[in-house]
């Protein structure tokens, strides 16, 4: 079925390489969380924002011939929020509220020129400040990250995204959103700008044209009314990402799965991670690929992966009181 490739397995390996060898129109629904350039570990290897955009524009370009007609490809992404931007003017933030010094920049600016001769250290003293506060007042140094440090913005990638897929023949067919638990709402991060803090994710659905099968009998009558039809989803993060830097929840590819396959399905991720998309696979009972670049999380995915296929094996003998058919995708194919 797929060229050198087996199911229920997850390779290691770059995406980019292991896609071409799969098997043309085979794959009903691939669902995957890129990297999202924000400095973690496992994601060093992109030098710059442009190999990011050549690693993701490749990605979704080499889905378009393995995904069924009529099938999907589902993102999972958040905004890059720190995006470094040398072009950018400095944001000098005057944060009254926090300010240790009553100090203002008027004050500064009219002792100096009332004393155009005293230093910085001079000032300081009249004003019964630091040389730093004198400083910030002056030249607007309470940065963010550091006066010396690159600014930073935030980089919206629903254009990109969606550019990329277009190009490569997909139609946006839908796009939800994850609601999260707040990152840093226990610190005081989020009390000393007007930045939000981040708490959602996005969820873009890619379609590739064809006859798609729509069964609501997939979901009970409240599962379609609490998520299926609704575009925000509330599911609480991972609540330790001791095996990966970044988790997502079981249910979420759990709930895409339901929704957009069918039982014996394929289902792809090509950025594993630690295997939660397998696990939800294995589970609904579909046939399951991963492709993950690092050899760690490979061996953490295919071991995640395993145990959720022997799992789902003993649940069906202790149920029927026979051994699961061969037939059915957890058998691997080899």
């Amino acid at each position: 079925m797929h060229k050198n490739l087996g199911t229920n397995k997850v390779f290691c390996g770059d995406a980019r390489a292991f896609l071409p060898r799969m098997a043309a129109e085979s794959v009903s629904c691939s669902i995957w969380s890129p990297p999202y350039f924000v400095g973690k570990e496992y994601e060093s290897y992109l030098r710059c924002f442009e190999d990011w955009c050549d690693l993701l524009e490749t990605v979704v370009r080499f889905h378009f011939p393995i995904i069924k007609p009529g099938g999907f490809l589902v993102i999972n992404i958040a905004d890059i929020l720190c995006f470094k931007d040398r072009e950018m003017p400095r944001i000098q933030a005057e944060n009254i509220t926090h300010r240790r010094s009553q100090v203002t920049k008027q004050d500064v600016v009219k002792t100096v020129r009332k004393n155009p001769g005293l230093n910085r250290r001079q000032i300081a003293s009249m004003l019964g400040c630091s040389e730093q506060t004198v400083d910030r007042r002056l030249n607007g140094n309470n940065i963010r990250g550091g006066k010396y440090a690159t600014q930073t913005r935030v980089k919206l990638v629903a254009g990109e995204i969606e550019k990329w897929a277009t190009a490569a023949g997909f139609y946006c067919y839908d796009r939800r959103v994850w609601i999260k638990d707040p990152a840093w709402q226990n610190s005081e991060w989020h009390t000393t700008s007007y930045r939000a803090v981040d708490e959602f994710e996005h969820l873009f659905f890619f379609w590739k044209p064809g006859s798609t099968t729509v069964d609501r009998s997939r979901l009970t009558p409240r599962e379609w009314a609490e998520w299926g039809s609704r575009a925000v989803w509330y599911i609480p993060s991972v609540r330790a990402n001791d095996d990966h830097e970044a988790k997502f929840p079981l249910e979420l590819p759990r709930r895409i799965i339901r929704m957009l396959t069918a039982p014996d399905d394929l289902v792809l991720d090509c950025f594993a991670g630690s295997g939660t998309t397998g696990v939800a696979a294995a589970a609904e009972k579909r046939q399951f690929i991963g492709i993950e670049l690092h050899e760690k999380y490979a061996t953490a995915a295919n071991n995640a992966l395993q145990v959720a296929i022997r799992s789902r094996r003993t649940a069906f003998l202790d149920q029927y009181g026979y051994p699961e058919p061969a037939t059915l995708p957890f058998a691997a194919n080899d």
